[in-house]
Formats: structure tokens, sequence, C-alpha cells
């Protein structure tokens, strides 16, 4: 399967913040036991790209993305490391570019009608819209979306369990991001979201 199908298929994206590479294999492994074999491993740390190494050598298995990236040399630095999609708080034509050439998703977070116009004139229709609640949730989303029938949101930022269903059973989402599976028991909460998925999406 490509990246979007997988990602559409189970339809949460895991958004995990590692302090240090040796924290990489116990949290994707217990992702991974929970039924989600997705990661988008955040560039905010300096340890990410030797994690996004590690993890895909790892876990040849699982899916395993970078996030939080806002500029091109990130962006190459986690192509380098085996990344298989790029995630961004915000649009840059610079990382656009850069995984054009390099053949990668891009899943940029735009909130507004002119960031969404942007990113279609880059080819670009699976956006992420980040942070989710702050910017209007589902009924902004619905309002967005009747004006770019062709876009579709992955919404990040308020999103858990709790009300997972109504944001997946919501036709312009694709899937949801976010990191609310990594607190606590990560297994136990990561097997409650599938659950959730397999009851909307099957």
């Amino acid at each position: 399967m490509q990246v979007n199908e997988i990602i559409k298929r189970y339809g949460v994206v895991p958004v995990v913040v590692l302090n240090g590479v040796e924290e990489t294999v116990p949290v994707l492994n217990r992702l991974r036991i929970g039924g989600l074999p997705i990661a988008e491993i955040t560039f905010r740390t300096a340890c990410a790209k030797d994690a996004v190494r590690l993890a895909v050598k790892t876990f040849p298995d699982m899916l395993i993305g970078a996030g939080t990236v806002i500029t091109a040399e990130q962006c190459g630095e986690a192509a380098e490391a085996g990344a298989k999609f790029i995630v961004g708080p915000g649009f840059s034509a610079g990382v656009a570019e850069a995984c054009k050439k390099r053949g990668l998703p891009y899943f940029p977070g735009c909130v507004t009608p002119s960031e969404i116009m942007t990113a279609l004139s880059f080819g670009l229709n699976v956006l992420k819209f980040f942070p989710a609640q702050v910017y209007g949730g589902l009924k902004a989303i619905n309002a967005l979306g009747a004006a770019f029938p062709n876009v579709k949101f992955i919404p990040t930022g308020g999103v858990d369990n709790s009300n997972l269903a109504e944001y997946l059973s919501n036709p312009k989402v694709y899937a949801v991001g976010g990191s609310f599976m990594l607190k606590g028991d990560v297994q136990k909460t990561t097997e409650e979201a599938m659950e959730i998925v397999k009851k909307i999406r099957s």
C-alpha cells in the first residue's frame, strides 16, 4: 500500500516526541503491539534524525515519518534517515519542493483559505489541520471543506479517544494526528483507538 492509503486505513498518526534515541524502540514497540504501525517522529528534539534512522531499521513493517519539519534542510535529514512522509505545523514552499524532489508525501499544516490555496498550487490536497480544536475543530473543517471539496484534512491537536469517532466519521477527515496515545498506558490507549477506527471505517 502507498503511504496515504496506510494512513487512511489506520486513521491515526501518532505524534511521537522523543527526548533520547533510547526511547525509540520501547515507544514504537508499544504502538505496534497496540495495532498501530505508524509513527510521526517530531523534529522538535536533537535526536530526531537518529531516532528516525533507528525506527526504520528496527521496525521495517512500520510506516515511519518525520513531523514538525519546518525547513528544507530538516526534510533532507529526515529523508536521509529513511522517513517515508513529512509533516509540518504550517506550510513551507521549501519543504514542499524538497518533498517533491524526493517523492515524499508532505502533509503541511493549513488552517486558512489562503494557506489551503497555496498548498493546492503545489499539488497537495491532504492537509494537516493544526491545532484543530483551537482553530474551530469540525465546525471549521466543514466550513473549509465546503469551499475546497477536493481537500481532506488530518486534524491534530485536541483529538483523543473521547472524540475520535466523531472526527473519523466526518467525510472531510482523512485521518487524525496526535500524541494522546503516548500518555499513560500507550498500548492500551492505542488498542482502544484502533477499536474505534474499526467501528467507523471497517
